[in-house]
């Protein structure tokens, strides 16, 4: 008997994208910056969540789970992904990722250090981010320029960009790791407490850190029933 094919993850991985893209396109165009609007504000924490959604979707994949058992769309989802979250470059990324969770808080895991939270999480970007990075941000934010306002471009692609940066890190790194671990604790990780609704909007429920590591073959959308 033949598997049924599991579409799931490349339907979450879409809409997304498409979430992502359509609301940028609408804030870029459309939405008049109105700064004594609680609007404006609620539309940079949404676009920041689903910048953050990008780069979980970009993890997804490499556990191989954004395409199950189709390497070469997984793959491809991957790289998309990982380019829209400020141009990060999936096959860089990709052994990088597989080396936390082979040495997890030791001395080579590229996610650890044992510093306080700013030298932690400035150690964090220097691992991941590259002068071509830099660059291509730098072009892309002047041609975007060029064609929407500036507070517009500063609002709504620049600065979900660098917030989405402190999400992943402060939910997906920094509180699962800090600190002494038991020693019958192996993966060195610790979770948070059980709230849905919570640990979705926190970190697409990465918060549940102890469970990703204990079973990284799930998807974001599945790791929930780990609790």
């Amino acid at each position: 008997m033949l598997k049924k094919r599991d579409y799931r993850g490349i339907v979450v991985a879409l809409v997304l994208v498409v979430c992502w893209a359509g609301l940028l396109l609408y804030l870029l165009t459309s939405f008049p910056v109105d700064f004594a609007s609680p609007l404006t504000y609620l539309f940079v924490l949404l676009q920041t969540h689903l910048y953050t959604g990008l780069f979980i979707t970009a993890h997804d994949a490499m556990h191989g789970v954004a395409a199950p058992g189709r390497p070469a769309l997984n793959r491809s989802i991957g790289t998309l992904t990982a380019l829209l979250f400020a141009y990060n470059w999936y096959p860089r990324l990709l052994p990088r990722h597989h080396q936390h969770h082979r040495h997890v808080a030791t001395g080579q895991d590229p996610d650890y250090h044992q510093g306080g939270f700013w030298a932690w999480y400035l150690r964090f970007l220097k691992q991941y981010i590259t002068w071509w990075q830099l660059v291509l941000m730098a072009l892309t934010f002047n041609l975007l320029n060029l064609l929407f306002p500036l507070e517009n471009v500063i609002l709504f692609w620049m600065l979900p960009a660098i917030l989405a940066t402190f999400q992943l890190f402060y939910f997906g790194t920094y509180l699962p790791h800090r600190g002494e671990h038991a020693a019958d604790n192996v993966h060195k990780s610790t979770t948070q407490a059980k709230n849905h609704v919570w640990a979705f909007v926190s970190c697409y429920f990465f918060g549940y850190h102890y469970e990703h590591h204990d079973k990284p073959y799930l998807p974001w959308w599945q790791l929930y029933k780990t609790k």
